[in-house]
């Protein structure tokens, strides 16, 4: 029955009905909204950064095993592999840390991390435990650990002069009154290292400095003058510090000091010869024996020339020349000054003492007591190399991401800021 005047609708179907009885609120909302795909962790082109890494630490594992098995004869756990298995997982969850910490963070404590390398090289120098006639590690009280501060100086003092050096951009940047904090900042924990002695630890930190101010954009002219007061410098510690010439000497004669200071060379030379092109097989060396000092540290890579070959050191080199372009890449993308120094420095720290390594074992530079990261066993250096690679990492994540819309109103506060 209709009544006059009102509006009749429609009848809805039967199929109709049974739609409108399942029909949910907030189905209509949702309706024309695309779910956001979740942001990889990694970039794929950064992927080949993160397997250069992993491989190299997995050759460092193998050697260290290899190479310290005779050290602990009826064990099936070398002493030294344990311990340096403990400094790779304490390194990737140091990675993991510095992959996830915003790059603010690493700003703000740049320079509390920077005063305590500091206090620490101050404390080893006075209460460090003295090992070859060098006072370079400081031992942790009730634990039986030592650790070198070096490590943590040198990634300290590079994040705190990447600081100092993105405040200003232009010719500005490098007049005198804005050189002179990033030069005093370096140059502080340089000298406590010569008095531990360590010249080469403090050339080394020179060295990465002078390259992060040239990455910075500082003029060549500027290099000049600090390049020949520090040849001096180092020219006068050489004819001062007897271990300083003996090194020397063992590098320009190795075969005619082979009995005294160049005998560390020739049995690393003697490790590479008999390696040939596959090596002699994993566990099969015998420079490892009580011939080659230090095999599983500062000269890890002639051990992995001899059981691994020329393809071994092939697949070493290579690993670091992938970590260097990956890094540069990184650092090429980089959206403001501060990310792009923090990731050349820290690609820096992961190649460049690699690259020294490398020579020294190899009678290209003066021998030299620097580990060669991914690979020696250290903790400290371990440590080191795992926390500068997961800064990098962090840094490529958030450079290849997109910018976050703003929020109107919104300020983020607090130390955890991106």
């Amino acid at each position: 029955m209709r009544i006059p005047g009102t509006l009749t609708l429609p009848s809805a179907s039967g199929g109709e009905r049974e739609g409108a009885a399942h029909h949910r609120p907030g189905e209509d909302r949702g309706a024309g909204r695309e779910e956001r795909p979740r942001e990889p962790l990694l970039p794929a082109s950064d992927g080949g950064l993160l397997s250069a890494a992993a491989i190299l630490t997995g050759i460092g594992i193998v050697m260290v095993y290899s190479i310290t098995a005779p050290l602990s004869p009826g064990s099936p756990l070398p002493v030294f592999f344990v311990r340096h298995l403990e400094g790779v997982a304490a390194g990737i969850v140091c990675a993991v840390l510095a992959f996830r910490l915003p790059l603010a963070t690493w700003r703000r404590i740049a320079l509390p991390a920077w005063a305590i390398s500091v206090v620490l090289l101050v404390l080893t120098h006075a209460i460090g435990v003295r090992t070859n006639g060098a006072q370079r590690w400081l031992a942790i009280p009730g634990t039986g650990v030592t650790f070198q501060p070096v490590e943590l100086a040198k990634l300290a003092t590079l994040l705190l002069v990447a600081q100092l050096l993105a405040r200003t951009e232009g010719p500005s940047a490098f007049r005198l009154r804005n050189l002179v904090p990033p030069l005093v900042v370096a140059l502080v924990p340089a000298a406590l290292l010569v008095l531990q002695p360590d010249m080469g630890s403090a050339v080394v930190l020179l060295a990465l400095t002078a390259a992060l101010l040239f990455a910075a954009g500082a003029p060549l002219r500027f290099f000049v003058l600090p390049a020949l007061v520090g040849t001096l410098a180092v020219t006068a510690y050489i004819a001062t510090h007897s271990y300083a010439g003996a090194r020397i000497t063992s590098f320009l004669r190795p075969w005619e000091t082979s009995g005294r200071e160049g005998y560390q060379l020739v049995q690393s030379f003697v490790a590479f010869g008999r390696g040939h092109v596959f090596g002699v097989g994993v566990g099969a060396g015998s420079q490892k024996l009580a011939y080659l000092p230090e095999a599983h540290t500062d000269f890890v890579l002639a051990g992995v020339a001899e059981e691994l070959g020329l393809v071994g050191v092939l697949v070493v080199i290579g690993g670091f020349a992938a970590l260097l372009l990956g890094g540069m890449r990184i650092a090429r993308r980089a959206r403001d000054r501060y990310s792009l120094l923090v990731a050349f420095a820290a690609t820096l720290l992961l190649t460049f003492p690699a690259a020294i390594n490398a020579a020294v074992v190899m009678g290209l530079l003066p021998t030299k007591g620097l580990a060669m990261p991914f690979l020696s066993y250290g903790r400290s250096a371990t440590l080191a190399c795992f926390l500068a690679l997961g800064l990098l990492l962090g840094i490529a994540r958030r450079e290849a991401a997109p910018p976050r819309p703003a929020i109107a109103g919104a300020e983020r506060r607090g130390l955890l800021q991106p």
